[in-house]
C-alpha cells in the first residue's frame, strides 16, 4: 500500500505512541484533582504545555490545548470576534478551511459584516486586497498560513504586519503549516495560531490555540474552568504529551529534501499524463503537497483507480469527503467548476518511501488514461 494521503492525517510517530502510552495506563489521573496521581498529571500537563511553548516562542499561559484544529480555529474565529470592543467586522480569506469559513458564516447570522479576501489563480492572498478591506470597525483578520488543498504558503507576515497596522488581530491556520515551515508567533506577527495533532504525528482529537497574550477573547466551552478559562473540560493529559513529543520531533530540515521529490514528482505527472495542470502556487508551496486537474476525468474515479492499485490520496480536504460539489478552493482560484471536480492530491513526509513517489505518476498516467478511455465509450 502506498499512503500519500498526508493532509488528511499523518501515520502516529512511534515515539508519540511510546510517550503517550503511560498516560493512557499507570498515569491516568484527572490533571485537576488534588492527590498525587493527579498533582502527576498536572506536571505532565504543564511539561507538555511549556514544550509546545517553547516551539512557537511564546509564553507557556498563552498555548492552549484543543480537541484538534477546528475547535482551535472556531475558538479564535468567533471568542476574538464576540471579545472585541471595536465593532463587528470580520475579514477572511476565501480559500480557509471550513472550521474558519463556517465560523465566519455564524457571525454573519448573528450580524456581523464578513469580508471574503480573494485570492489570485495560485490561491495567494494579496496583501493589498487585505489592506483595501480593512475598516475601523474589522475585529479580527484569519488566513491560513498554507492551504489544506493546494499547498500555496499564504505570505502571513506581510499580512499580519498590515492588519497591525491598524490594531487588528490575525489569526491564521497553521494545521498545515506545521511540521514544514516556522511556526515562531514573533516572527509570523500573529495574534493567534490554531495547530492540529494528527498532522505531525500525534494522536486524533488534540489541537492547541495559540493566544497572545492580554488578547480578548471569549471562551465557547463554559464549565470547571480548565485552560484559563478558555476550553474547559478534563484534560487530555495524553494527548498534550503525544502533541508536545510530535512537535519536538520536527525537524525544518527535512522540508528540502522532501520539497525535491515533490518538484520530480510534479514533473513526471505533468510530462506523463496530457492535459494535467498543477493547483496551487508553482513555488510557494508546502513540500510534501502536489495537486492536480486532470481535463475530461471525474477526480473520484481517478481516485478509484488508484485505489485499485494500491494507492491511497484524495481529492482535497478530507473535511468536504464525499460531496457532489466542486472544491471551493478551486472555484475561489478562478477553476471552472468541470474542472475543479477532477482533482487529485498527493501529500507524503519524509518517511514515503521513494520507492512509491516514483512509481505513482505512471500509476496516475495509467488511471487517467483509463477514466478517459471509459469516458470516450
Amino acid at each position: 500500500m502506498m499512503y500519500l494521503d498526508h493532509s488528511a492525517t499523518s501515520p502516529p510517530r512511534r515515539e508519540v505512541v511510546e510517550a503517550v502510552l503511560p498516560y493512557l495506563t499507570r498515569d491516568f489521573g484527572n490533571a485537576s484533582s488534588q492527590h498525587d496521581l493527579g498533582a502527576s498529571a498536572h506536571t505532565a500537563l504543564e511539561d507538555a504545555r511549556a514544550r509546545v511553548a517553547a516551539r512557537l516562542g511564546a509564553r507557556a499561559s498563552e498555548v492552549v490545548f484543543t480537541s484538534g484544529g477546528t475547535e482551535a480555529d472556531n475558538t479564535a474565529v468567533k471568542g476574538i470576534a464576540l471579545a472585541a470592543p471595536r465593532g463587528r467586522h470580520v475579514v477572511v480569506s476565501a480559500v480557509e478551511h471550513p472550521a474558519v469559513l463556517e465560523s465566519a458564516a455564524f457571525l454573519e447570522r448573528i450580524g456581523y459584516d464578513v469580508t471574503h479576501l480573494p485570492v489570485d489563480h495560485d490561491g495567494l492572498v494579496h496583501v493589498e486586497a487585505l489592506r483595501a478591506a480593512l475598516r475601523p470597525d474589522t475585529t479580527l483578520v484569519s488566513v491560513q498560513y498554507a492551504n489544506n488543498e493546494v499547498g500555496t504558503v499564504q505570505p502571513v507576515a506581510e499580512l499580519a504586519a498590515v492588519a497591525q497596522e491598524l490594531g487588528v488581530p490575525l489569526h491564521t491556520d497553521a494545521v498545515q503549516a506545521a511540521g514544514w515551515l516556522d511556526l515562531s508567533v514573533g516572527a509570523l506577527g500573529v495574534r493567534a495560531m490554531s495547530l492540529s495533532g494528527h498532522k505531525l504525528g500525534a494522536p486524533k482529537g488534540v489541537g492547541v490555540l495559540y493566544v497572545r497574550r492580554r488578547t480578548p477573547i471569549e471562551p465557547l466551552l463554559h464549565g470547571g474552568g480548565q485552560e484559563r478559562g478558555l476550553r474547559s473540560g478534563t484534560s487530555d493529559v495524553a494527548s498534550a504529551v503525544g502533541f508536545a513529543t510530535a512537535l519536538d520531533l520536527v525537524d525544518l530540515a527535512r522540508s528540502e529534501p522532501v520539497a525535491a521529490q515533490r518538484d520530480s514528482l510534479i514533473a513526471e505527472v505533468l510530462d506523463r499524463v496530457p492535459g494535467a495542470r498543477l493547483t496551487g502556487h508553482p513555488d510557494r508551496r508546502l513540500p510534501g503537497h502536489a495537486s492536480f486537474v486532470f481535463d475530461g476525468v471525474s477526480g473520484e474515479s481517478v481516485l478509484l483507480r488508484l485505489q485499485e492499485r494500491g494507492t491511497l490520496c484524495s481529492s482535497g480536504s478530507a473535511c468536504a469527503a464525499g460531496s457532489d460539489e466542486p472544491s471551493p478552493v478551486l472555484l475561489a482560484m478562478g477553476y471552472d467548476p468541470a474542472l475543479a471536480q477532477t482533482a487529485v492530491r498527493l501529500t507524503f513526509d519524509e518517511r514515503t518511501p521513494a520507492a512509491d513517489l516514483d512509481a505513482v505518476a505512471g500509476q496516475i498516467a495509467d488511471a487517467v488514461g483509463a477514466v478517459r478511455k471509459l469516458a470516450a465509450g
